[in-house]
């Protein structure tokens, strides 16, 4: 089966998919790009198409859309519109150069999906809190964007729980903790990093969130009905969930099987039941491969999820 990761570096730990080349920390932005399979531009050319009817060869162009394709091996990535803004593979790196040189981030992971057609790059901000029972969370600068329509060059800040490194979105109130550039218009890094300014500020607000939900117990009937929510049909009686093994899998991690659910920030608190749905989509829930567990943890469905048990979870806390 095909891999969705094609290539990707890492530093420090290894990633929980055991994707990747591994690098030693603090390697420059040039080591990255060849280690992370980066090290090549999207190219493009007019769409040209054949109006011959008897088989020759009449070629006419297609003025209003345009063919990517990698410059290393010309395979094409995407047909797009003429009026698509390309963000190059070395421009995701290049992003974290003034953060991680004079910023104190440190690049943990980058790398390349679906044969080039996402990069993504993932940083530590240096950021991190440490909850009851030594139960510690770190904040991450994730950087990613496609060539074919599916994801704005999106920079958005993420959390990873140390102890089973579940990520979460750092939505904070109003705040999605995430600036999104459409394709429509050309990505500007300096800006960007501007209007990530007030997610920076809201990590403190994001462990006050956490805090909350670590000391908010939670009744049985309270997990089932959030897991239920999240994952299943609200308007069916439990009995009738049409995803039962699913629903008892998230609970059967909540009550006591999930990485770190014996820490006393997790045991039988909501900041545990949150936990255990991400500990589901990012390793227990089914999937084709690891990468594309990855790619839907970050990306898809699995992201989705995981936003709406956040919310859910808040909501008993509020």
């Amino acid at each position: 089966m095909a891999h969705l990761v094609q290539t990707m570096a890492y530093a420090n730990a290894e990633p929980w998919h055991g994707l990747g080349n591994r690098l030693q920390p603090n390697q420059p932005l040039e080591v990255w790009q060849q280690q992370a399979g980066m090290d090549w531009q999207i190219n493009e050319t007019p769409v040209l198409f054949n109006i011959s009817a008897d088989g020759g060869l009449h070629v006419k162009a297609h003025t209003d859309n345009k063919v990517l394709f990698r410059s290393d091996t010309q395979a094409p990535l995407s047909v797009v519109s003429k009026r698509y803004q390309v963000v190059q593979p070395h421009e995701v790196l290049e992003f974290y150069r003034d953060l991680t040189e004079a910023g104190g981030f440190e690049l943990e992971t980058a790398g390349v999906l679906k044969e080039g057609r996402k990069l993504w790059a993932l940083a530590k901000t240096g950021q991190e809190t440490v909850l009851r029972g030594g139960d510690k969370v770190g904040a991450y600068l994730l950087l990613a964007t496609s060539c074919d329509g599916t994801l704005c060059t999106t920079a958005q800040f993420t959390s990873i729980r140390v102890v089973c490194n579940n990520t979460l979105q750092m939505a904070v109130g109003d705040s999605s903790g995430a600036v999104k550039v459409p394709h429509s218009r050309k990505f500007d890094p300096t800006l960007v990093k501007q209007e990530l300014g007030i997610g920076l500020s809201s990590w403190e607000r994001f462990v006050a969130n956490m805090r909350r939900l670590a000391e908010r117990p939670i009744h049985k009937f309270e997990a089932m009905n959030l897991i239920v929510n999240v994952l299943g049909d609200p308007e069916l009686p439990l009995a009738d969930q049409p995803n039962q093994k699913a629903l008892q899998n998230v609970y059967a991690l909540y009550s006591g099987g999930g990485m770190g659910a014996e820490l006393s920030s997790a045991n039988g608190t909501a900041w545990g039941l949150l936990n255990a749905v991400t500990q589901f989509v990012d390793h227990e829930r089914r999937a084709r491969s690891q990468d594309y567990r990855l790619d839907s943890a970050w990306f898809g469905q699995g992201a989705a999820i995981k936003g709406k048990a956040y919310q859910e979870a808040m909501k008993l806390a509020a």
